[in-house]
């Protein structure tokens, strides 16, 4: 059976919510929430949060939780875990994302339970979006083949509707992502590729060194906080 362990990347900067991880939410800091969510869907065998600073670090383990501590100078949440990838005995690495403090749990077992077939490197999950939402170049489109591996990733409309038909189905990226250990460490070793430096987005790096990237469906619709209009939708989300 495969070990898994999930990697919470808490840097405490941020641009559009100052310190929006040490935020109240409900009682408990938007980390605390991500922490306590993911432990509670009972998938993981460790939980670590991967942080650049104290507060989150005492916040964490005044619940019990492991923590790292990292540099402060990572380009992406990627990075931060991969540095703590030798402290972590798991087979799968699944990333969480630090400022959705809300998991599904069945999207979580979904997107691991991919694995079972050798040839998946990474997984990541994707969900239906509206026509209207395409356009925006903040929700990633992602087109996958017949067995449901990435194809492309854009900020861009694709595919483009070049023939006006009435039904086209668009997929939005959900950024959750789950790798074999191995696979993790590769990947943060390798240079920035071009597509990537385009798009701003590092999944790109993945495909264009060849590796396989699983979309799963889910219908979850992630909470994510980056603005204050945000952080009061997912104070009048809490259930305790």
């Amino acid at each position: 059976m495969l070990t898994i362990a999930a990697l919470i990347p808490a840097r405490y900067a941020s641009t559009r919510l100052p310190s929006k991880l040490v935020q109240d939410l409900g009682g408990k800091t938007v980390i605390q929430r991500t922490f306590l969510s993911t432990v509670k869907t009972g998938i993981f065998d460790q939980v670590w949060v991967v942080t650049d600073h104290h507060d989150i670090k005492e916040q964490i383990e005044s619940l019990g939780g492991k923590v790292f501590v990292s540099k402060k100078d990572h380009a992406s949440g990627s990075d931060r875990i991969a540095e703590a990838l030798e402290y972590v005995d798991a087979d799968l690495i699944v990333n969480v994302q630090g400022d959705e403090p809300f998991q599904d749990e069945k999207s979580l077992k979904d997107l691991v339970s991919v694995f079972r077939d050798p040839r998946v490197d990474v997984a990541s999950l994707k969900t239906r979006m509206a026509v209207e939402e395409a356009g925006n170049p903040n929700a990633v489109k992602v087109v996958t083949d017949l067995w449901g591996d990435a194809l492309i990733f854009s900020r861009s409309v694709i595919p483009f509707n070049r023939e006006g038909k009435a039904e086209v189905t668009y997929w939005k990226h959900i950024g959750v992502y789950a790798y074999r250990k191995n696979i993790l460490q590769e990947f943060t070793g390798l240079p920035k590729s071009e597509l990537e430096s385009v798009e701003m987005l590092e999944q790109l790096r993945l495909l264009e060194n060849g590796y396989r990237i699983r979309m799963v469906e889910t219908v979850y619709q992630p909470i994510a906080i980056d603005t204050q209009e945000d952080l009061e939708k997912a104070r009048r989300s809490v259930v305790e």
